[in-house]
């Protein structure tokens, strides 16, 4: 596991990595998980001064420890790195489970075609999503501008700093219900590993979240179960 981007979200893995094996496999074991978590701050730093290049450089770094220590296959526990999640996985010496790929395959076998899209500022307004649900026929669809502005503003300064605050999330899910009522979304993509911290248990009536650490985390035990 690439973690660190941030912690918080890197223990929900960990916490949910190993739930999900326990249930599957009963009759005893854990799995053999190697992390090696990364620094959100600097990550962030390249990611403002648009250095995509030395951010690929650092996340394949950090993949090589990885292989060192015996993986046979590598995730990045995070959205806003699949940025550059092509050019690592093409440096890697072994394969990727893309959290994007993971997130399409689940909502083309929902058969949902609209989804709205929660993230950092650099994954609402990038093209990984939207390409990516595109070629299975799903439409993804970004909150306004002022409503990213605040997403990112909330992420940076609160999710990643682990403060969960309630007005933060009554915000969120004002955004999310007009998207629904105006957009026609047909569910949520909580593309940012820290938002299902803060809205997994809000209980919001009509709206569907979808939830990608926990879509992530059932393709990776998948993969270690083989």
């Amino acid at each position: 596991m690439i973690g660190g981007l941030g912690p918080e979200s890197t223990i929900d893995y960990y916490r949910s990595i190993i739930a999900r094996f326990r249930a599957l496999k009963p009759d005893g074991g854990y799995p053999h998980v190697v992390i090696n978590s990364l620094d959100v701050d600097k990550g962030i730093a390249l990611l403002d001064a648009g250095r995509l290049g030395e951010l690929a450089d650092y996340l394949t770094a950090g993949v090589e420890l990885l292989v060192l220590a015996g993986a046979d296959f590598g995730f990045i526990a995070a959205n806003t790195p699949h940025l550059v999640f092509d050019e690592v996985q093409r440096r890697s010496a072994i394969p990727l489970l893309s959290i994007v790929r993971a997130t399409c395959d689940h909502t083309k076998a929902l058969g949902l075609k609209k989804v709205g899209l929660f993230g950092t500022g650099f994954t609402m307004r990038a093209s990984f999503y939207p390409e990516e649900f595109q070629r299975a026929g799903i439409a993804v669809v970004r909150p306004n501008e002022s409503e990213r502005e605040f997403i990112h503003r909330k992420y940076v300064g609160e999710l990643l700093n682990n403060r969960f605050l309630p007005e933060t999330r009554t915000k969120l899910l004002n955004i999310a219900q007009r998207m629904r009522d105006e957009d026609g979304i047909e569910a949520l993509v909580l593309a940012g590993t820290e938002l299902p911290l803060l809205l997994r248990d809000s209980g919001s009536p009509g709206i569907d979240f979808l939830d990608t650490t926990v879509i992530h985390v059932e393709a990776i035990v998948d993969e270690l179960l083989r």
